[in-house]
Parts: C-alpha cells; sequence; structure tokens
C-alpha cells in the first residue's frame, strides 16, 4: 500500500497541470508589449480570414465591365465602389486582399503544425532513445537542413501540380527538420531531470513518460518555434505563388497579386504595394508574437516582462 501511494503521489506530482502554470503565462503575457501587438496583429488577421465572406465588398473573381477606366485599373479612394482600386482584369483589389489573407493564414498554419507535429514526434523520440535510432533522425534532419527551405519547397512544387495541396506538402517537408532538432535538444535536456528518473523508477512506460513529463515541459521553445515559422512559411507562400508554383488564378493570394500587377508598377504603384504591405504586416505579426513569446517564456528573460 505504501508503494501504491507512493506511486500515486508521484505520479500526480509529475502531471500535475498546468493550469497554473498556464495563468502565470497569461500574467507575463498581459505586461509583454511585444506579445499583446503581436496578439492583436494576428487576431486582426484571422477576423479578416474567417469572416471574408461579410467583409468584402465584392467577388474577389468577378471582371467588372466598370472595373477599367480608360483601359487602366481605377486608383485607390478614387472610386466609391472599388475603395481600394481595381487589378488590371477590373477585379476589386480590396476583396481579393481579403480574400488572400485566407490562403496565407491555411497555408501558414496548416503547413507549419504537420510540420512541427513531425518534427516534434521524430525529435522527442531521437533524443529519448539516442542511440541507432537518434543517428538515422539526425541523418535524415542533416539532408533536409542542406538545403535552404524555400529552394527546397520550390523543388518540390516543380514536381507536384501546382495547388493548394502541393504547397503544404512542399512547406511542410522542408520545415519540419529544424523543429526535430529543437525537440531533440530538449528531450536530450529534459530525459537526464529527476522527475524522469522518478518516473522511470515507478515503472512508467516510455511513451507515457515522452506524451505526458518531457512534452509538456518542452513546449516553450517549441511554441516559440511554430510562432516564427508561421511567419516564415508565410512569406514562402507568396514567394512562391508570385513565382506562378502556388495557388493558381483566380484564387486570389498576396503572392500572386504582385506578380499581376509588375507590369503596372509606375501607372498603378498601389497594385503592388497593397498586397505588399499585407505579406509585410502579415510577417512582422507572428514575428513580433513570436519575439514576445520568448520573452515571457524564457525564465532567463521574465523579468524584463
Amino acid at each position: 500500500m505504501a508503494v501504491q501511494s507512493a506511486r500515486i503521489s508521484v505520479s500526480e506530482e509529475l502531471s500535475s497541470p498546468r493550469s497554473s502554470q498556464w495563468a502565470e503565462f497569461w500574467k507575463r503575457a498581459k505586461r509583454s508589449k511585444p506579445t499583446i501587438i503581436g496578439m492583436i496583429m494576428v487576431l486582426m488577421m484571422l477576423g479578416l480570414a474567417i469572416f471574408a465572406p461579410w467583409l468584402a465588398p465584392h467577388d474577389p473573381a468577378t471582371q467588372f465591365e466598370d472595373g477599367l477606366e480608360f483601359g487602366l485599373p481605377h486608383k485607390p479612394f478614387a472610386n466609391k465602389k472599388f475603395l481600394l482600386g481595381t487589378d488590371h482584369l477590373g477585379r476589386d483589389v480590396l476583396s481579393r486582399l481579403i480574400y488572400g489573407s485566407r490562403i496565407s493564414l491555411l497555408v501558414g498554419f496548416t503547413s507549419v503544425v504537420v510540420a512541427s507535429a513531425v518534427g516534434v514526434l521524430l525529435g522527442l523520440v531521437s533524443g529519448y532513445y539516442g542511440g541507432f535510432i537518434d543517428m538515422i533522425v539526425m541523418r535524415l534532419t542533416d539532408i533536409v537542413m542542406a538545403f535552404p527551405s524555400f529552394l527546397l519547397s520550390m523543388a518540390i512544387l516543380s514536381s507536384l501540380k501546382p495547388g493548394i495541396g502541393s504547397l503544404l506538402i512542399s512547406i511542410s517537408i522542408a520545415r519540419w527538420a529544424g523543429t526535430a532538432r529543437l525537440a531533440r535538444s530538449q528531450a536530450l535536456a529534459q530525459r537526464e531531470y529527476e522527475y524522469v528518473e522518478a518516473a522511470r523508477a515507478l515503472g512508467i512506460g516510455n511513451f507515457r513518460i515522452l506524451t505526458k513529463y518531457i512534452l509538456p515541459n518542452s513546449y516553450a521553445p517549441i511554441l516559440v518555434n511554430l510562432t516564427m515559422g508561421i511567419a516564415g512559411a508565410i512569406l514562402t507562400e507568396a514567394s512562391l505563388s508570385f513565382l506562378g508554383l502556388g495557388v493558381q488564378p483566380p484564387t486570389p493570394s498576396w503572392g500572386m497579386m504582385v506578380n499581376e500587377a509588375r507590369g503596372y508598377l509606375f501607372l498603378r504603384p498601389s497594385l503592388v504595394f497593397i498586397p505588399a504591405f499585407a505579406i509585410a504586416f502579415a510577417v512582422l505579426g507572428f514575428s513580433v508574437l513570436g519575439d514576445g513569446l520568448r520573452d515571457v517564456l524564457d525564465p532567463k528573460l521574465r523579468g524584463s516582462c
């Protein structure tokens, strides 16, 4: 009975959750200006993407008969019907900008979440077990990280049919290796702590140790890496769409909007600058949020929050 009660008490202590930790996290986050600013920027983009059908004044693919003036797109704020003007085909720029946020956030979130899930799984297993498994996983990560992520995504896309699905696959494959290395380093450090030794002494299985103890204690750097990764994935998606390898017309994409406006850079520079600003805003928002989360979650930096 004594051993059983000790097992239960230690197990409860090890798996004790983290409501108090999350409360402390939100308390520190509220005092961190970068975190608040980043959250506001990200929530603004999420709001645009979710409520796009209600916020967009027109269908983004509709080519209006009055969308061109003397053969040229309308300027921003020159026509009440088209607040940000029109593009070279007479389509409403504001509507395409709003719907384009859906593509950027969908590809950014989904590809990074998939890459992070694969990377965390392989990294934790590699770091916890070591040996032959660690060698195989690390050699795979070395091969993937030997190529610049953008060039690797472009090479994968060139062999697939252009589209959202191909974008998700290519970006996910190019980005899992960095997360795997990060998760491995966390597993290597966490497995030496006393709570892991206590769990092993109680006969708790390796799978439960990884999922219940090591992973929850490694979430901070992984969360920051995921947030920063979304910013990089959005930029990658925009760049690939600019090159014609990503989303295909008539689906609106910020990168594709910049590409289509190249010929009007001097006649209607707003056609380039408006989607380019949207890309920069999205990347900056997630970058600022990730930087704020790093300050909040890093024990060495908590005093500055």
